[in-house]
């Protein structure tokens, strides 16, 4: 039976998770034989719709395939989801009673945190890894620099904002296992089952995140980590703002 480190290990060598919105289940095939076909054999397909589960559990029997289920915001989705199929669970925040469930059927917790108050809670729960979301409107790499020196063994997959062109600047920091995104399986081209352009897009973020990773020093920007505990209020500070009073 795959473990909860198995999986997480299979996150890290794989670097990129496709965060899927499914509208009809019947779509799934097509997904299935695209990732697969790409070279990305993982699927994150998040509960937004009614569709969600339906969709794992068709995705679930592909042998080489590994799936997850996002958005899950309680231990009943948890349940649900497991039964489907999916191998790890990721939700937008952190809940101790869907991280407990999880460790009851066995299977990766991956829940959300931005703050260091947060990553403390997770920490306190046994977790090693979690989703750090919205990452690009809670500081993107800047923030998780900053949050690298009070915790250098936590492992983040940053999710929100990240894209083909910034992927590279996230795999490059030695705390995230992999970043998770959309880009490659748009909603349009999921509805129209356009194998060969989804297929493409998978291909292609692939090969970004091959490159980013032996490449790591060269592609990470000149963000220095915060060596005070004031600079660090003060991002924290900025980062506030800037969410309240968005330009």
């Amino acid at each position: 039976m795959t473990t909860p480190e198995d999986t997480l290990a299979r996150l890290k060598a794989l670097a990129v998770v496709p965060v899927i919105v499914l509208d009809d289940p019947d779509d799934a095939p097509t997904l299935a034989r695209a990732l697969s076909d790409g070279g990305l054999p993982l699927a994150e397909v998040t509960l937004r719709t009614a569709a969600g589960l339906e969709a794992i559990a068709q995705l679930a029997r592909s042998d080489d395939l590994l799936v997850g289920a996002g958005t899950v915001l309680n231990p009943a989705q948890v349940d649900a989801a497991v039964a489907a199929g999916a191998r790890f669970i990721v939700s937008p925040g952190l809940s101790a009673a869907v991280v407990e469930r999880c460790r009851q059927h066995r299977v990766l917790a991956l829940p959300g945190a931005v703050t260091a108050t947060e990553v403390m809670a997770g920490l306190e729960l046994g977790l090693t890894a979690l989703k750090f979301f919205p990452a690009a409107a809670s500081g993107g790499v800047a923030a998780i620099r900053a949050l690298a020196g009070p915790f250098p063994d936590l492992a983040l997959v940053p999710t929100g904002g990240v894209t083909l062109e910034n992927l590279a600047a996230y795999l490059a920091l030695p705390q995230v296992a992999a970043v998770g995104g959309s880009w490659m399986v748009p909603r349009p081209l999921l509805r129209a089952r356009a194998r060969d352009q989804l297929q493409a897009l998978v291909q292609e973020a692939v090969a970004a995140a091959r490159q980013a990773r032996p490449n790591a020093a060269r592609h990470a920007p000149e963000v220095e980590p915060f060596t005070t505990e004031a600079e660090t209020l003060d991002f924290v500070d900025r980062q506030a703002r800037r969410l309240l009073d968005p330009p």
